[in-house]
């Protein structure tokens, strides 16, 4: 078990090293991310040397779960699909130049405007799917306007990590650990909104500040019109990605899990583009663009951390764990590790571990432990782009928009803006238990 843990915490500091000091290497042409090739290293040198079987490690993997990483991955992959190909379509440039015109001169109540729709959506979606709808908009709409996108870029990612708390549905987290430790929607939502309302009443006034010089400058540039040609494409991407995000919010309500949801519109849009490809006799080339901007590095970077999770619930890591959280003063025990431990493993390998822990001793912890959890799981990503997939998807979309938002400035706005929100949501949570 020792020899686990250890490697364990070297692979996670060698994966944080690669991205700070060597994020990418190059063979020929081909530019591949380091952050992957070392967590997958790691994974096959901790099951190498652990006593645990393969085939139990791929049980685990498929279980039927509501984090099942295949499931996690799917969901990604497939949301990826359906935002990159409005892009392709030049849809988001079209939208960006339609806002340009109606922003006015002052960057601040656009700023404002931006934050309250993206928390708006998110409680009644998800973080992932807004974050991947909205970051082409806003790169498209900084360039148009001849402004910094880093703040409004900042400010769409901390509402859509904040806001995700409060339903259930909002982070795949939320329904990993509340399904896990049986808390059904009303009985989360009488908990979390006090502590999502806290932490977003903190996270924006610390945006502000953070930004305050950027948004002084007037808005500039010019909005050249744009012009999506094939309108037909375009509506069928809108639709799938409409029906896609209303299913979505919906679907715990009527049982149908979110992966599924997007893999089915996914596909749905696979078949209906290339129908409309082959009868006008032309190449597919928008869902070529989809499939050659896929996040595929995300796929052995996941299924890695999950293994060495395994490995450490398997070997009784977590009974050492949780042993050493004890439950003398869960919120702030839990809270604090769990935020801490998104930004080792990534959020959702974290939570499959930390509900392992959370029911260690064969009971669970008290409701404390848990909902300071699933805080830790969304406020985790607003620390470092490794504290959440969505964080490394959201990292990888700017660099092909050519925006740098590198390790050391996330850090920096983590420090400013996810700290602050994490102490409130865990008062408000203290507030609501122990007081209310």
């Amino acid at each position: 078990m020792l020899l686990s843990v250890l490697l364990f915490a070297g692979v996670c500091l060698a994966m944080i090293c690669s991205v700070l000091f060597f994020p990418a290497i190059k063979l020929g042409k081909v530019r591949i991310s380091t952050y992957w090739v070392v967590t997958l290293l790691g994974a096959a040198l901790v099951l190498f040397t652990s006593s645990v079987s393969p085939v139990r490690v791929f049980e685990d993997l498929t279980a039927d779960t509501a984090v099942n990483p295949i499931k996690i991955l799917v969901l990604f992959l497939s949301m990826t699909v359906l935002s990159v190909f409005l892009d392709e379509l030049g849809f988001f440039e079209y939208l960006a130049s339609r806002a340009l015109r109606h922003a006015g001169k002052g960057q601040k109540r656009l700023f404002l405007s931006l934050y309250a729709v993206v928390s708006v959506l998110t409680v009644f979606t998800s973080n992932d799917v807004i974050i991947l709808s909205f970051t082409p908009f806003i790169c498209y709409f900084a360039k148009n306007a001849e402004i910094d996108p880093v703040p409004y870029l900042a400010a769409e990612f901390v509402a859509a990590n904040t806001w995700s708390m409060a339903l259930v549905i909002g982070n795949p987290t939320n329904i990993y650990l509340a399904s896990s430790l049986g808390i059904d929607f009303v009985s989360y939502l009488e908990v979390s909104i006090l502590p999502t309302a806290l932490a977003g009443a903190v996270s924006l006034p610390m945006l502000l500040l953070l930004f305050r010089k950027q948004l002084k400058a007037p808005l500039g540039g010019h909005a050249e019109p744009v012009v999506v040609h094939d309108t037909l494409q375009l509506t069928v991407g809108i639709v799938h990605l409409t029906v896609c995000t209303v299913l979505l919010a919906v679907g715990s309500y009527i049982g149908l899990e979110m992966w599924l949801v997007a893999l089915c519109s996914a596909g749905s849009l696979f078949v209906w583009t290339g129908i409309i490809s082959a009868v006008r006799r032309t190449k597919p080339k928008e869902l070529l663009g989809c499939l050659k901007r896929a996040p595929y590095p995300l796929v052995p970077f996941v299924l890695s951390m999950f293994v060495m999770i395994v490995v450490l619930t398997e070997t009784g890591a977590t009974q050492l764990f949780a042993n050493f959280l004890g439950n003398e003063y869960p919120v702030l025990t839990f809270g604090v590790s769990s935020f801490l431990a998104a930004n080792l493993v990534n959020n959702i390998p974290m939570s499959v571990l930390f509900s392992s822990i959370l029911s260690a001793n064969g009971h669970t912890m008290p409701a404390g432990a848990v909902f300071a959890t699933v805080i830790g799981s969304n406020l985790g990503a607003l620390f470092t782009p490794i504290g959440a997939l969505a964080g490394i998807m959201w990292s990888t979309m700017l660099k092909e928009h050519g925006v740098k938002f590198g390790y050391l400035k996330f850090l920096k706005m983590g420090c400013v803006v996810a700290l602050p929100a994490l102490a409130a949501a865990l008062l408000g949570l203290s507030l609501v238990l122990y007081v209310f």
